[in-house]
């Protein structure tokens, strides 16, 4: 499974994106199944909703979400904490959607790899 980072997720919403039509085409060689964090629909919804573009909400709400649970929560913590005391600040949605794939084995596929490569025990997609 391939869960979608939000940065992904708008390219691909955007008709006139190369790198959109190229992250669907990756996803679709993949031959696997994709998901959002209910975090990421979040922030996309967010942006949708600011900008009024209906079609994309509807769509958006047809994709597969997972949700944020408490496994997730003492995961991310944990995750934050560590990266603080290599010195490293990462947002903090960043280590919860890291926790999400990290718990579930799932492969993140996000354009902000440098957001996520210290999170140990993440892949990377």
């Amino acid at each position: 499974m391939i869960l979608v980072d939000t940065d992904v997720l708008i390219e691909i919403l955007d008709k006139n994106s190369n790198k959109g039509e190229g992250a669907l085409r990756i996803i679709e060689r993949a031959g696997e199944d994709i998901t959002l964090t209910s975090l990421n629909l979040h922030e996309i919804l967010f942006g949708l909703y600011k900008y009024a573009d209906n079609k994309k909400i509807d769509k958006v709400k047809l994709l597969d979400v997972v949700d944020f649970t408490k496994d997730d929560a003492a995961l991310s913590a944990k995750l934050e904490v560590k990266a603080e005391k290599r010195g490293e600040k990462v947002p903090r949605l960043d280590a919860m959607i890291a926790a999400v794939a990290i718990n579930r084995g799932f492969k993140l596929f996000t354009f902000n790899k440098n957001h996520f490569e210290g999170f140990e025990g993440l892949t990377l997609f």
